[in-house]
């Protein structure tokens, strides 16, 4: 059989998987696109655009929508080497009938697409379209500790705790306020803070939340909470002394409440600070998984799903999926997200990883639209790398393969996340 087709039978039974997509940042309120604006707008394509020469007026928040997507899609062709191109024609083909046959979105599009969307996204049904077109069941959100968890169906639109303010943030008044707003309580001590946690996880889990997640630094080391000198350090200290305490705390309500807790280590925050929306944070080579040893050896019954931002980081990060029974390699994220870093991450994971470990993907979308092109991605890739690592070499049979690949794509994260 020649190597294209197998890849091909492959891929094409990896795209029937119905998919649950464990992180992305989906408003349940606002899931899907208004405009081609709420597509260009991901910070990807006004990160391109503005690194490939376009001005920052356009970029603004109170822009024309429509002279804005005119402005991204004309830096196109600057930037139609990338995936993050790939992902838009992909969209285009699939919900607003850019014509196959034709290889390039040009500057001359611009008005037709922006007007095709406007009508299609229109549609009443268009979430329900979306779900169906993307063969997604379920996909978890990005919620802050106080979001009400209302109005939105839980069972389609998972909530996971998003612990960064409560880490990185409690030695700010306001983020006290919201906390005692949420839980009833006043924060005053140790045993007060705990007080309020646990009813922020009881309101969480009681609205099927199924995780917790945090962004953590380079250079960031948990350390153990410290009840009797908490007050002077969030008085006198400020979240540097906080931090470390906070998060293993929030360590200690996932091993209580039975969540795992997703870590996404290494980002800078503001390095490029004149960079566009979302466009200023990058990695450096500082961090190490050695800075949470203590952690993973202190909660063995907690599941650390951790995404590393750079690929280099990643043989690290297999290495600890092999040996610490509570550390999974998830996904792959940001930076390590095109398919050079994606195909060699995941030939080195899904060659020593324990195969019901691997959580494969997750979208990081923001709008449900960005799901089928990046998870197409990804299928692609996964495809290539079973035929090449387990069909070819005798290794699986192609349905063997395709039962790998579908417990990448969906049976983990069910195990996982008790979905």
């Amino acid at each position: 059989m020649p190597a294209d087709q197998l890849v091909q039978n492959l891929e094409s039974a990896l795209s029937k998987v119905p998919l649950i997509d464990p992180h992305s940042h989906i408003d349940p309120l606002s899931p899907v696109s208004k405009s081609l604006d709420d597509i260009l707008g991901y910070h990807y394509y006004t990160e391109l655009a503005h690194s490939a020469g376009m001005g920052q007026a356009l970029l603004s928040r109170d822009a024309d929508p429509r002279e804005r997507v005119r402005e991204i899609v004309r830096f196109m062709d600057r930037y139609d080497n990338t995936a993050q191109y790939g992902w838009f024609v992909d969209i285009a083909r699939t919900f607003l009938g850019f014509d196959e046959q034709e290889t390039h979105v040009t500057a001359a599009d611009a008005d037709k697409l922006f007007d095709a969307a406007q009508k299609t996204f229109a549609q009443p049904d268009w979430e329900a379209q979306v779900f169906a077109k993307s063969r997604l069941e379920k996909i978890f959100l990005t919620n802050e500790f106080d979001d009400p968890l209302q109005g939105f169906d839980t069972t389609k639109y998972v909530p996971c705790l998003r612990t960064d303010s409560l880490v990185f943030n409690l030695d700010k008044p306001d983020t006290r306020r919201r906390l005692e707003a949420i839980s009833g309580v006043h924060v005053h001590d140790g045993a007060t803070l705990r007080m309020a946690l646990a009813k922020v996880f009881l309101h969480f889990t009681r609205n099927g939340a199924k995780a917790c997640a945090i962004s953590l630094p380079p250079n960031f080391h948990p350390a153990k909470f410290d009840d009797e000198h908490f007050y002077e350090q969030m008085q006198f200290h400020g979240y540097h002394d906080l931090a470390p305490g906070m998060f293993w705390l929030i360590a200690e309500f996932c091993r209580d409440f039975r969540l795992p807790f997703d870590l996404m280590i290494g980002v800078n925050r503001r390095v490029y600070e004149k960079g566009v929306y979302q466009g200023q944070d990058l990695f450096d080579q500082r961090t190490s998984l050695l800075q949470y040893k203590e952690l993973f050896n202190a909660f063995p019954d907690v599941t650390f799903p951790v995404s590393v931002l750079t690929s280099a980081q990643n043989q690290e990060l297999m290495a600890y999926s092999w040996i610490f029974p509570n550390v999974l390699p998830n996904g792959h994220w940001w930076y390590s997200n095109t398919p050079p870093f994606i195909r060699k991450d995941l030939t080195e994971r899904i060659t020593a990883v324990p195969k019901t470990k691997l959580i494969g993907y997750y979208s990081d979308a923001y709008k449900l639209e960005f799901v089928k092109p990046k998870y197409g991605m990804y299928r692609r890739i996964l495809a290539g790398v079973l035929a090449d690592e387990f069909v070819r070499p005798g290794a699986l049979s192609e349905t063997d393969a395709v039962a790998l690949g579908t417990r990448l794509l969906r049976d983990n994260v069910k195990d996982v996340f008790k979905v």
